[in-house]
């Protein structure tokens, strides 16, 4: 999915700045503190507590003031959040004794069921789709192509979702056939199955991992300070375009053999062989039929249409202001993968169209649960663990929220907007900031 812009669609403009790998996150909010009268403090959960005695009474005066919590541990400061950022809940932390495997041992069974009837019907439901998608586009007035190119992009993304059950192990019992239909299902996207795989299986082993996880990151400050031009350039990417991210991912991570091991190479090799056989036949044929205007109509924007929900659902997966991003040595499966992944409701159409990947959370518990057993896994979640997840519907605010908060890596904040670190440069975000609605 969408990668740091930095490391990108700007990757050609020159070498920048490695960020340590031993840097720190902390957490967003600290524990919740109470006062007593007097210089004492008393903290909450701790075993000694100091108190004051006042000689002249020789009572003792030891009244508890309660500080407006700010701990991630209070249920009025999570509601307080999930209100600001357009979330319905925010989890409260998970203890760090819980361990992955004690979430996935209470799933059912059966949301782990393959099903080749559920599965077949996807790709039938994905077909035809995208093929009264097309028939839109060739049919309805110019007006209302916008329209067309809505459902086809939207449709064609469901073709992805396929590849993903496939790259996952989670489509058929057959290895064989899960490799050719996840192939063949990345083609119209001109996305190489092996080398996505193989990129994508890192970010569910690392998710919100500092470096080491492939999808987003926020902007580190050493890359904003690069350049002039390319602190511009990440401001443009992480406000405006953001939701047409996921294209400099695809163009930089997945078509360069030295980013894989020697072992994936010829895997690679094929996948490669493969889509650019589908380039060369594929696109010619449709410039012959329908001539470049047509590559455009039937091609090129739905697959901008794919590259924003492929972009959308990524961000709003993963980023929002009190999410953490983690160094190696502080992260913790089980967080990252019930409390750092967000559920995300989208109109039903979406859903059904894309075959559930919004149902994100169970996903990330266990990416063995096929598409079509998400919702079955989710409410199991939501039964055992619902306290601690993170769960919002779509809406203006929580866009707003990502785009124009969620940039700069900090330590103690967890994200810093550019316009804090450069508000002159930032009138991207500004703007952005104004035009938006607000509305949940």
């Amino acid at each position: 999915m969408a990668c740091r812009l930095a490391d990108s669609v700007f990757h050609f403009m020159g070498p920048h700045p490695k960020p340590s790998g031993s840097r720190r996150i902390l957490a967003h909010c600290s524990p919740g503190r109470y006062y007593l009268k007097g210089e004492r403090l008393l903290q909450k959960g701790s075993r000694n507590p100091q108190f004051l005695f006042s000689k002249r009474n020789k009572v003792l005066q030891a009244v508890a003031v309660p500080i407006v919590p700010t701990s991630a541990d209070s249920a009025e400061y999570r509601n307080q959040l999930a209100e600001r950022y357009g979330f319905k809940q925010i989890g409260e932390p998970l203890p760090e004794n819980i361990k992955l495997k004690d979430i996935i041992d209470t799933l059912p069974k059966k949301v782990f069921e393959i099903d080749d009837v559920k599965a077949w019907r996807s790709v039938l439901i994905s077909v035809t789709s995208y093929a009264l998608g097309l028939f839109m586009i060739s049919k309805v007035p110019w007006y209302l192509l916008p329209l067309a190119w809505a459902w086809t992009g939207t449709a064609v993304t469901g073709f992805f979702v396929i590849g993903h059950d496939c790259a996952h192990k989670s489509f058929s019992r057959n290895k064989l056939v899960e490799d050719i239909v996840g192939t063949l299902a990345f083609l119209p996207l001109i996305y190489p199955y092996e080398p996505w795989r193989f990129k994508h299986d890192q970010h569910h082993a690392k998710t919100n991992m500092l470096c080491e996880d492939t999808a987003w990151h926020p902007v580190w400050k050493e890359e904003f300070d690069t350049s002039p031009v390319l602190r511009k350039a990440i401001i443009y990417g992480y406000g405006p375009f953001r939701t047409w991210m996921s294209i400099g991912h695809w163009l930089i991570w997945h078509f360069n053999l030295n980013k894989f091991r020697p072992s994936e190479a010829k895997r690679v090799k094929i996948s490669l062989a493969c889509v650019f056989a589908f380039m060369a036949i594929g696109w010619p044929l449709i410039i012959f039929k329908t001539g470049i205007v047509g590559w455009i109509k039937f091609w090129l924007m739905p697959w901008l249409g794919y590259h924003f929900w492929m972009s959308t659902f990524t961000m709003v997966h993963h980023s929002a202001p009190h999410i953490p991003f983690k160094s190696s040595n502080e992260w913790h499966a089980a967080q990252a993968q019930l409390n750092g992944t967000v559920h995300c409701d989208y109109p039903r159409w979406i859903e059904i169209l894309c075959h559930d990947i919004s149902v994100h959370v169970p996903h990330h518990i266990s990416s063995r649960i096929p598409s079509y057993n998400l919702r079955a896994a989710h409410k199991s979640l939501q039964e055992n663990w619902g306290k601690y997840m993170n769960e919002a519907s779509w809406n203006w605010r929580l866009m707003k929220t990502i785009m124009t908060i969620c940039h700069v890596y900090d330590k103690e904040q967890n994200y810093i907007s550019f316009e804090q670190l450069a508000p002159k440069e930032s009138q991207p975000i500004t703007f952005l900031r104004k035009v938006m609605p607000d509305y949940a």
